[in-house]
């Protein structure tokens, strides 16, 4: 009998926006394979509280790793942003396919940029790397608190409740909605969550059948820039409690990786570059940065003192 193989996926238009991505990334890449979606509802998507107060990073990930761990699915599709640098025993990175945009964009209800806007103005996010950095670039505007999908979250903007919202590049592009961006930030002005744009495709580490099959919609150059971000986050031990941004991009033999932290309102930047092989290679810049991350702070701190 052949196989069906079944990927879990949170309820959310974007969350199956990007199984889709995944399923018709595997049949082009396995024309006959037999596949079936099912939808898992996580402690993310059942609470309405803020983030840091059911959980932080993990809470959109785990009834699908418990899901895979007891062999109700083969495979989990997982926003990368979301999936701690810590894999729970028994599963693995099978495969991560090629990143889409790592920026991130304000949306307004009549498309006006962060520069344009009233002073006070409300700004909904659900991060504190994201507050942190629109305080940065402009001290007057309020960043609150905004939980719901995409669209909810895009419907309370229209509606008056906030002046505006910050939103990932990637999941407007994935849900259509690339024309309601009013200003799309730069790297410098807003560095991105670890994993940003990527999708991490999770499976057991013993089923060696699901890893050769999704194994072929593996993006190499991916893989190792998200390995560098994801070994930054690790070594400084660091989730959605801390303001943490890291971006990280392959340019010929060289990757280079750029590290943002938020500490008693100022933002510390490292940006490193090396020679690259492998993902160990990519494991060790990502460590070495998160370390000059760590004299920065300490070095801001001691002048703040003085």
């Amino acid at each position: 009998m052949t196989r069906t193989f079944v990927i879990g996926a949170r309820g959310s238009k974007l969350s199956l926006a990007q199984v889709q991505i995944v399923v018709d990334a595997l049949r082009a890449a396995h024309p006959a394979v037999a596949i079936d979606v099912r939808e898992i509802r996580t402690e993310g998507d059942r609470s309405a509280a803020p983030l840091s107060q059911i959980g932080g990073l993990g809470v959109f990930t785990k009834a699908l790793e418990d899901a895979l761990l007891a062999g109700d699915i083969d495979i989990a599709v997982h926003s990368l942003k979301d999936l701690p640098p810590r894999l729970p025993d028994g599963l693995t990175l099978a495969a991560i396919p090629e990143r889409a945009s790592v920026l991130d964009a304000l949306v307004t209800r009549d498309g006006s940029r962060l520069a344009d806007l009233r002073s006070g103005a409300r700004i909904g996010t659900g991060s504190e790397r994201r507050s942190v950095q629109l305080k940065a670039l402009r001290s007057d505007i309020d960043p609150v608190e905004i939980r719901g999908n995409v669209p909810t979250r895009i419907a309370k903007v229209e509606s008056g409740d906030y002046d505006g919202a910050v939103l990932a590049v990637a999941g407007l592009d994935r849900l259509g909605l690339t024309h309601k961006i009013a200003q799309t930030f730069t790297i410098g002005e807003m560095c991105p969550a670890v994993g940003q744009g990527a999708l991490g495709i999770e499976t057991r580490a013993d089923d060696s059948e699901t890893i050769d099959l999704v194994h072929a919609i593996d993006h190499a150059p991916t893989r190792i820039a998200v390995t560098a971000e994801r070994a930054f986050l690790d070594r400084l031990g660091a989730g959605c409690r801390m303001p943490v941004g890291a971006y990280a991009i392959v340019e010929g033999d060289w990757l280079r990786l750029r590290g943002a932290i938020g500490a008693d309102g100022h933002i510390s930047h490292q940006e490193l570059s090396d020679r690259m092989t492998d993902a160990a290679d990519a494991a060790e810049l990502g460590a070495r940065v998160a370390d000059a991350m760590f004299g920065s702070i300490a070095e801001h701190g001691k002048n703040q003192r003085d």
